[in-house]
């Protein structure tokens, strides 16, 4: 029994002498919690804007590395390809260099009167839905489409988003026609586990009163979000962000050094997350820069500035 007991003693002083040289991490019992810890993600459109010459993914990809972002949101008008070689590319070098794919920004539009165009934009977002799936993405960026009776963007930006309502035609139809179409991508989206985010863009969006009654016929669903830009609210951006905050599930926040290439907005981005962190926001902040100023210099200006709003 001596013995034994020696060995017990040996034992338990050890397993002390290893214990003090580990740090301390007790947590008082009335310690409150951490606050919400987003993560920082860039979105490729910042380095293109839509010029002549795509800007290559793969040095988004690099420079996210290089600023330590920790993700990347692809816009697939700027992918060079549809192929698997280049879609299994990207995702490669986005894992050897630590960034996540996390993602993908397409455009299409439900609002139509034509039966056989709201199905060819069905299945295109099905098909970007599985070229998601297959670069390791787990979320989209839906639009709800608009009325194109102003042909000019140009012209709807100077029109504030405002657009008149097709001849022969009603708001609530398009409404109808919008949430019937991502009815029937639900399946899609679920089968691949890939998340829709309907943004606050132009059309049905371009107010949360219209996004809200969109996003609200699918409460029954996991797989229909809202992607909040912060900078499409052009009129009291922050009573309307906090009006779409508690459903949000993806952020591309817009920059606009050197001013902006239609408008520019002053946004208070402490403001921002402030009211993400009321609702318990947890999820990816995508820059967007929008500005005229180079982006190699005006990317790094605004991952500092979102690091210091959202406290990362």
């Amino acid at each position: 029994m001596q013995s034994l007991d020696r060995r017990k003693f040996l034992a338990s002083g050890a397993l002390a002498g290893v214990a003090a040289t580990l740090p301390v991490t007790t947590v008082l019992a009335d310690e409150k919690p951490a606050s919400p810890r987003n993560k920082l993600a860039l979105a490729t459109y910042s380095y293109w804007h839509f010029t002549r010459n795509k800007y290559p993914i793969e040095k988004v990809i690099d420079h996210a590395a290089d600023l330590g972002v920790e993700g990347v949101d692809v816009l697939h008008m700027q992918m060079a390809s549809e192929k698997l070689d280049y879609l299994r590319k990207l995702k490669r070098h986005a894992f050897l260099n630590g960034v996540g794919l996390v993602g993908l920004s397409i455009h299409q539009g439900f609002v139509s009167p034509d039966k056989a165009k709201r199905q060819r934009n069905i299945d295109h977002t099905i098909h970007c839905m599985e070229l998601a799936h297959e670069m390791g993405i787990p979320c989209i960026r839906l639009n709800t489409g608009r009325w194109g009776t102003t042909k000019s963007f140009d012209t709807l930006m100077a029109n504030r988003g405002i657009e008149p309502v097709l001849p022969g035609h009603t708001e609530d139809e398009g409404f109808k026609w919008c949430i019937e179409s991502i009815e029937k991508c639900l399946r899609a989206a679920e089968k691949l586990g890939v998340h829709m985010a309907l943004e606050n863009h132009w059309g049905l969006a371009r107010t949360p009163e219209g996004l809200l009654r969109i996003a609200k016929a699918f409460d029954d669903s996991p797989w229909l979000g809202v992607l909040m830009d912060t900078g499409n609210f052009l009129e009291n951006p922050y009573t309307k962000l906090e009006m779409i905050a508690s459903r949000t599930t993806f952020v591309q926040a817009k920059t606009y050094y050197g001013g902006g290439e239609w408008y520019t907005l002053d946004l208070d981005y402490k403001r921002i997350a402030g009211i993400l962190r009321k609702v318990n926001y947890r999820g990816y902040i995508s820059i967007e820069f929008e500005g005229k100023e180079e982006a190699k210099s005006a990317v790094p200006k605004s991952v500092a500035m979102m690091r210091e709003a959202f406290g990362l």
